[in-house]
């Protein structure tokens, strides 16, 4: 019977989670932070864009033609500002999920090759494991 070592899977568990603990503060909270000030940002922005229109409304026939443009261009910067957001939002979440899926790699094949060292440490043992049963089995030496 194949047991498996508790150290080892203890090891494996606290490794585990260090590993999330160290990705979640280095990773994912500096990028949860970025996002939410990118988001500040544009709404910031949308909220000079609501002020353009409402001064656009108090003003003169006259500069009707010129609040216009102003709003235009405030939403052709925004739809930039969107654009730039998203590209660089889909890097930042393209590079984190390669991160991740090379350190799950990385632990995958460590787990492959621990595993592998101790299958390998029982099947040297197999033939003294099969005596001590043996000899315990039949009360006597084999």
């Amino acid at each position: 019977m194949v047991s498996i070592d508790p150290f080892s899977l203890s090891l494996q568990i606290i490794n585990f989670l260090l590993l999330i603990f160290i990705l979640n503060m280095v990773l994912y909270k500096p990028i949860r932070k970025i996002l939410l000030d990118r988001k500040e940002k544009v709404n910031g922005l949308e909220q000079n864009i609501d002020n353009y229109a409402k001064e656009a409304v108090e003003k003169d026939q006259s500069f009707a033609s010129g609040i216009k443009s102003a709003r235009a261009k405030g939403l052709e910067q925004k739809e930039t500002f969107l654009q730039e957001a998203l590209d660089q939002e889909k890097q930042i979440v393209d590079r984190i999920n390669e991160k991740a899926r090379a350190e799950l790699e990385t632990v995958k094949a460590q787990i492959a090759k621990d595993t592998e060292a101790v299958k390998d440490a029982l099947i040297k043992e197999v033939d003294s494991f099969a005596e001590s049963i043996g000899n315990k089995i039949l009360g006597r030496a084999v």
